[in-house]
């Protein structure tokens, strides 16, 4: 009897160890595909969107090359730095008075993309429609391909961003979804103030809105209106590119302080309404 106790007893150790053991594999499953997911967020679907989107911008460019005369063009390429957009800008000058359809297409192709997913280097763009549209088509070219290409980011965000952005910015989502949170009457002049100011990054907000629930119309509008004076000093400044010595003498003090003050000036009937 009590041999049969005892081996009852080791039977039920024996079982707990394996039930222990089956949990501690089960737990350091989870703990694997967790960390897989912060490794890496986007699943297979939402990279097959991006990759599809990417084509769809690589088929533009395609056709626009497809249409312009045969030559070398070496020289075509994402310019890093004040050298190599003066580069491009002494290769494409040539072109725009006989390909002007080509270049224009070429340029707002290049330029959405860039802002779609986020590639650093947009203000060379904007110098370059400066150089070669002149002020007035420039800014316009401009306000436009930055609108485009925000709203082509804020909807594919909107689709696939939400684990990548809680992933990239965490705190800095968490800043922006609370202001929102607490600015819902005034949303339009707040997103509007931010466009116009450094405040946030043009990329972050273009990004982020989707998620922190900024609607489509206000992110819209704030975004044409708002990128109008920053489009002109840029632009402004393509039409003298060889005086430039870097990017950085854009934006001088006087440039500044007036961006601030029509951020000021754009967020003042939200102020007053608060006070009231």
């Amino acid at each position: 009897m009590e041999g049969e106790v005892g081996t009852c007893s080791s039977m039920a150790a024996l079982a707990d160890s394996l039930k222990c053991e089956t949990q501690g594999e089960g737990g350091s499953g989870v703990i694997v595909n967790e960390s897989k997911s912060a490794e890496f967020p986007l699943s297979f679907w939402e990279i097959g969107v991006a990759v599809s989107v990417v084509l769809g911008y690589v088929l533009g460019l395609g056709c626009v090359y497809l249409t312009m005369p045969a030559s070398d063009y070496s020289f075509l390429k994402l310019p890093r730095n004040l050298e190599d957009l003066q580069i491009l800008r002494d290769h494409l000058e040539s072109y725009t008075s006989d390909y002007t359809v080509q270049v224009l297409v070429g340029y707002c192709v290049v330029y959405i993309f860039m802002q779609t997913f986020m590639i650093p280097g947009t203000v060379f763009m904007s110098l370059l429609a400066g150089s070669l549209f002149g002020v007035f088509r420039g800014v316009a070219l401009v306000v436009f391909t930055a609108t485009a290409g925000a709203s082509s980011c804020y909807f594919l965000s909107k689709l696939i961003g939400r684990p990548l952005v809680f992933s990239l910015w965490p705190d800095k989502l968490t800043f922006f979804r609370d202001q929102v949170a607490k600015r819902r009457k005034g949303l339009l002049n707040y997103m509007l103030f931010l466009r116009v100011t450094p405040t946030l990054p043009n990329t972050f907000i273009n990004v982020a809105s989707p998620i922190v629930g900024v609607p489509y119309h206000a992110f819209f509008f704030a975004t044409v209106i708002g990128i109008i004076p920053a489009a002109y000093v840029t632009v402004r400044a393509g039409i003298t590119l060889g005086e430039l010595q870097s990017v950085g003498d854009l934006y001088d003090m006087h440039s500044i302080v007036t961006l601030f003050l029509i951020g000021l000036v754009s967020i003042t009937p939200t102020l007053i309404g608060n006070k009231n």
